[in-house]
């Protein structure tokens, strides 16, 4: 059991420590925002002194609410418990993917997506262990925001939402969908509904405690600046275009160079 356990962590650790610290900045709601708003806007963030606002005022109920309870949680809880609680709401994560897979026109995806689901809530017992991963059967992750930016809507305003922290207006439309397709949506109980809910929220503010130290400057638009760039990672599929040094043959004339800059000195070591 303590091996796979390891195993469960290691597997872990390589599905989220691959991702950029960019991604710190999708659920970071944390930070103090600079009262001094910048001389350069940013042409995505025309919003930006009500995004500052927002953003200030999410702070205040992460310093006091919810980052203290995310403490806690991590020093209280044993490590492969909470382990366990990040792989079950990964795998649920797995539906939302498999449908935004679909939508984007990715079949490949979509069945790796599925057979992850499967897989996990069964032999993985539910999602709480991820025996996808230790199979190596890995797809990448989609939402209904990225949809929509395959379907025409590249471009699209920062936000900031209260509670919710950072996301742009084309990921804010895609929420209810993302909602739908989200299985603790449809438990009837409410008290389980929101319990599963609160204990998500704080299993993501614990994983991120640590890497939010990593942030520096203004805060407000560094995690802007991260959020808007990982976004565009996500929806490109990691295509960052071509690199202008990757070449295979590189032409030099021979006028490039001049003996004369050169002295015998220059060689002599």
């Amino acid at each position: 059991m303590r091996q796979l356990l390891n195993n469960e962590k290691s597997a872990l650790t390589w599905r989220t420590g691959g991702l950029p610290l960019l991604l710190v900045a999708l659920l970071a709601t944390g930070g103090c925002a600079s009262t001094q708003v910048a001389e350069d806007r940013h042409p995505e963030d025309p919003w930006e002194g009500f995004n500052r606002k927002v953003f200030a005022f999410n702070d205040v109920l992460d310093r006091y609410t919810l980052k203290p309870v995310a403490r806690g949680y991590r020093t209280i809880t044993p490590e492969p418990v909470q382990i366990g609680v990040g792989n079950f709401f990964s795998n649920l994560g797995e539906v939302r993917t498999a449908i935004n897979s679909m939508l984007q026109g990715k079949p490949a995806n979509a069945g790796l997506a599925t057979s992850r689901f499967l897989i996990n809530s069964t032999v993985g017992i539910g999602g709480l262990l991820d025996y996808a991963t230790l199979m190596e059967i890995t797809a990448e992750e989609e939402d209904f925001g990225q949809t929509l930016a395959v379907w025409g809507w590249e471009d699209s305003r920062y936000l900031v939402l209260p509670l919710l922290g950072p996301s742009t207006l084309r990921d804010t439309t895609g929420l209810p969908a993302d909602l739908a397709a989200n299985p603790i949506y449809y438990v009837d109980d409410d008290t389980v509904r929101i319990s599963l809910t609160a204990l998500n929220l704080v299993d993501i503010r614990a994983g991120l405690l640590d890497q939010e130290e990593l942030i520096r400057g203004d805060r407000y638009r560094f995690i802007r600046d991260a959020f808007l760039q990982s976004r565009q990672f996500a929806i490109s599929d990691g295509e960052l275009g071509d690199d202008p040094f990757a070449a295979d043959v590189f032409d030099f004339d021979d006028s490039d160079f001049d003996d004369s800059d050169f002295g015998d000195d220059d060689f002599a070591d």
